[in-house]
């Protein structure tokens, strides 16, 4: 028996209805539950005492004298971070990325344990610097406040709480992006809200609550929940 084009057509339309709909319905249920739009704030001497409340509470000065920093990203990832030269060995698959941050065009890659000069080499190095800036910022990222292009505001939230508000104008992989800190009373980071280029949803909240103090004194999270998903960090070590 022939199928018609007009019977296949509608066969086809019908599972992409089938594949999509459920999607559209639950992201439109996520849009409207949980976008906010970027709050304002007042940029100036108080923000910035929040931000040293905040870098006070982690033992800032114990993050800086760490100058060697390990750990595996959702157990895909693993990277050994030389912070003091800042040179970063990432590792994903059969790939190594020896990944100089000074210098990009120093980097250095190895596919199965042999060195990689080809034009895929120049490929693997923009994925790891990509997934540098992406996996270390969700390590260290409250560490990064006052880091050049960065810009901090005082925010009074809803329940009269004040939070920091952290907007990247340079840097990184994603210029632009903003985080609003949630803090503890004596100003220990529980989670920030999120309007970034790649979320189509703004404000969306993950927890920073889950920390461990590493040998040098660093204090680093191994676990962020966002929504229903969780992100993983393992074999988190900082050490002098």
């Amino acid at each position: 028996m022939t199928v018609r084009p007009k019977k296949i057509l509608k066969i086809i339309t019908g599972v992409i209805i089938f594949l999509t709909l459920p999607s559209l319905l639950f992201f439109g249920f996520l849009y409207f539950k949980y976008n906010e739009d970027l709050p304002t704030g007042i940029q100036g001497e108080q923000a910035d005492a929040l931000a040293h409340k905040m870098l006070d509470a982690l033992d800032y000065e114990a993050y800086k004298t760490t100058n060697y920093i390990e750990w595996t990203y959702k157990k895909r990832r693993h990277y050994e971070w030389d912070k003091k030269n800042n040179i970063c060995n990432v590792f994903w698959k059969e790939n190594k990325v020896v990944l100089d941050l000074n210098n990009l065009s120093k980097s250095k890659v190895y596919i199965h344990s042999f060195k990689n000069e080809s034009d895929m080499a120049k490929e693997l190095i923009e994925k790891a610097t990509s997934y540098f800036f992406n996996d270390s910022f969700w390590l260290v990222a409250p560490y990064k406040v006052f880091d050049d292009g960065v810009e901090r505001r005082l925010v009074i939230t809803e329940d009269k709480k004040e939070a920091l508000l952290v907007s990247y104008t340079s840097g990184g992989i994603t210029p632009g992006d903003s985080y609003l800190w949630l803090l503890e009373d004596h100003g220990k980071p529980k989670s920030f809200k999120m309007w970034t280029s790649i979320l189509p949803i703004g404000g969306l909240e993950a927890s920073w609550s889950n920390w461990v103090t590493t040998e040098s004194g660093a204090q680093l999270p191994n676990f962020h929940k966002l929504l229903f998903l969780g992100l993983e960090f393992d074999d988190v070590k900082g050490t002098r």
